[in-house]
């Protein structure tokens, strides 16, 4: 975990300005055994703002395998519509090609908040750095280590304040994402429920696929 963390706040700090302020290693080397330790939670706090992230992006990519088969599925029961030859069959078809528009709708409203929020949480990421620096400069000041006088931990706390407050904001503007993904989602109930009703009554008709 903690080689996780070494490599990846390089990887932070080249990524621009915003929200980068660092303590120097130097200084942080030269910490005693003891208020390293004080350091862990910070490192933790880091260690699972990262795992958002990854979480994050291979929600990404499942949705995007998602609307992949429901695509497919689509096409399978247009031409399966086009071969059908009495009433019955038809409308299963019909029901089926609805139900699989209606996922990929739903799917896409979905993969448009997955989006949003993996910008949300690279940001959150970004605080969680912020946290950890300011966490280094409030060990180095206490620690009294020689250059750390030269740093303010102020500077550090607006770093995080600032973050922290960009990140709720951009939360807060999901909402309006998410509340269209639960109106496709509701969309897409109902027609999976017709589809169901008409193939055996049952949720576990075999025309009907769960995500």
């Amino acid at each position: 975990m903690k080689r996780i963390l070494l490599l990846t706040l390089p990887l932070l700090a080249a990524c621009g300005p915003r929200y980068g302020m660092r303590v120097p290693d130097g200084l942080v080397k030269k910490l005693p055994y003891e208020t390293r330790i004080e350091l862990l939670e910070a490192e933790n706090d880091l260690a699972l703002a990262i795992d958002r992230v990854d979480e994050a992006g291979n929600e990404i990519v499942r949705a995007r395998d998602n609307i992949r088969r429901a695509r497919s599925r689509a096409q399978a029961a247009e031409a399966e519509l086009d071969r059908a030859e009495d009433t019955v069959s038809k409308e299963v078809a019909q029901l089926t090609i609805d139900e699989a528009e209606a996922r990929v709708k739903y799917l896409r409203a979905k993969q448009h908040v997955n989006v949003a929020l993996l910008d949300v949480e690279q940001l959150a990421l970004r605080c969680a750095f912020a946290r950890f620096e300011l966490a280094r400069v409030t060990a180095a000041r206490k620690a009294k280590v020689e250059g750390s006088e030269r740093l303010e931990p102020k500077e550090f706390e607006e770093q995080v304040a600032e973050c922290d407050a960009e990140v709720k904001e951009e939360r807060a503007e999901l909402g309006k994402d998410t509340s269209d993904e639960t109106q496709a989602r509701e969309a897409w109930e109902a027609r999976k429920a017709a589809l169901a009703k008409k193939t055996f009554d049952a949720a576990a008709s075999p025309y009907v696929e769960n995500l």
